[in-house]
């Protein structure tokens, strides 16, 4: 009876600590890797490195000095030289350790051997990126940061630079417009496309930028912007005069650039330009960021005219895609679809899209169209993507890196509201006006009078 008390006495705050620590793990697994993954994780890593690093192949033979110094010191066996170790940096998502490598090793040594490194060590994933020639830098992640995203505090943004999404190594995703100015996404329905919109136009809201739409599922995507749009066309017919304007606001601003380029005798260097961003800030046109959602309903047609004024939409969106970078003209299609059995010019159009962004999608062959032309072992990561996680993706650009990334959650009124905040800042573009969505009027319900007391009378 005695032992029995003492189990119960003993066994029962251990269980319940047990119990608390896996629920916490499940739930909240940021918290747990704070308290308790960290601290074990840390305490594998510093008790085994040389050990594990043997055993992954990272180690080298000693120097002769070294060997000299060991046998002429002490009676130890002269092991292999494993990679010299940084110190290590905790952070909320894992930690970050800097090894620097040894002669006659490289990072795709160290990369080849993440997964062992994970195992070992007890981590969610391991990632392996160059710092300078010969220190590369461990990135140790705890927890699967896409399970339950929460994007970090301090992110690079600035102007036309939109922090969107997480990576799975716990890094932001930031759509940076000046270094990949053109972007094609995909997505199904139900898989996290309207979302990672939603977030790019709420980030770019308060920029002093112009936006543009295109949605021709009659607006139900973007309508809920307008007050921060410039211009916005629902319909292919309206689309179709859109479009042209935008050529013409292109070419308008190539001429400001040629007239700025009338280089005289004493022109500093520092004055001649090839783009709308060498020109001087008082005469700099206000970039411009164009939305096309469900860009397919711009290819289908049904009629010989549908023909017609689909090939010059195409040849417009595609003029727009190879020089609208230089004229601060950007371009960001989406859609459930895009291949080649779209139409003419639907390749040509993908060409010009350095950025791809590739959610769920129904077939492998929008995958393919997606990603296979600059990073092919994506492909089936992006086919991979479950239905139950919206806003999984696979990122990747025209380097021919990739990388899985998930949107967090932003509600639709919360980034309407933003749009309505910003409305202040819609430049004024002449060209665009006719094409203005128009406001709705917030009607705001006014409250009932107060019952006034009667008076008192005999």
């Amino acid at each position: 009876m005695t032992d029995l008390t003492t189990f119960l006495e003993v066994g029962g705050p251990v269980a319940a600590l047990g119990g608390g620590a896996a629920y916490t793990r499940a739930k909240y697994p940021a918290v747990y890797w704070s308290a308790i993954g960290g601290p074990i994780s840390t305490a594998r890593l510093l008790s085994s490195y040389s050990s594990v690093m043997e055993a992954c192949g990272l180690t080298v033979a000693p120097s002769r000095l070294r060997v000299l110094a060991v046998k002429a010191t002490t009676r130890r066996e002269v092991r292999p030289v494993p990679p010299r170790r940084g110190l290590i940096r905790p952070t909320s998502t894992g930690l970050r350790i800097r090894l620097r490598l040894a002669p006659g090793q490289e990072p795709a040594d160290v990369a080849a051997s993440a997964e062992r490194l994970r195992h070992a060590w007890g981590v969610h994933a391991v990632y392996v990126t160059t710092i300078k020639p010969g220190v590369v830098e461990l990135r140790l992640v705890g927890y699967d940061v896409l399970r339950r995203v929460r994007m970090p505090r301090k992110t690079d943004a600035g102007f036309l630079k939109v922090p969107v999404a997480l990576r799975e190594d716990a890094t932001p995703f930031v759509r940076d417009y000046q270094t990949v100015p053109h972007q094609l996404t995909l997505g199904a329905t139900l898989s996290g496309k309207s979302m990672y919109l939603r977030h790019l136009i709420a980030g770019l809201a308060p920029q002093a930028v112009a936006l543009v739409g295109i949605d021709c599922k009659r607006g139900v995507e973007l309508a809920p912007f307008a007050p921060r749009l410039s211009a916005l066309a629902t319909d292919p017919d309206e689309a179709a005069k859109l479009l042209p304007v935008l050529v013409k606001e292109m070419e308008d601003r190539y001429d400001l650039i040629k007239a700025r380029q009338g280089i005289e005798p004493d022109t500093p260097d520092e004055e001649i330009t090839s783009d709308i961003w060498g020109l001087p800030e008082n005469e700099r046109p206000t970039p411009v960021v164009l939305f096309v959602d469900e860009v397919a309903e711009l290819f289908l047609t049904a009629t010989r005219k549908d023909e017609e004024r689909r090939d010059e939409m195409v040849t417009q969106l595609i003029r727009l895609a190879q020089l609208g970078r230089a004229a601060g003209i950007y371009l960001e299609v989406c859609g459930q679809r895009f291949g080649a059995e779209l139409g003419k010019g639907a390749t040509m159009l993908r060409a010009q899209l350095t950025g791809r962004v590739c959610h769920r999608v129904n077939d492998e062959a929008s995958a393919k169209m997606a990603l296979g032309d600059i990073a092919p072992e994506a492909v089936s990561a992006a086919c991979a993507i479950a239905p139950e996680l919206p806003g999984l993706a696979v990122a990747g650009d025209t380097s021919g890196g990739w990388s899985r990334i998930r949107t967090p959650y932003l509600s639709l009124g919360d980034a309407a509201e933003i749009c309505r905040e910003s409305a202040h800042l819609v430049p004024d573009l002449p060209a665009l006006k006719p094409f203005r969505p128009d406001i709705p009027v917030r009607l705001v319900e006014t409250p009932a009078p107060a019952a006034l007391p009667h008076p008192v009378t005999d």
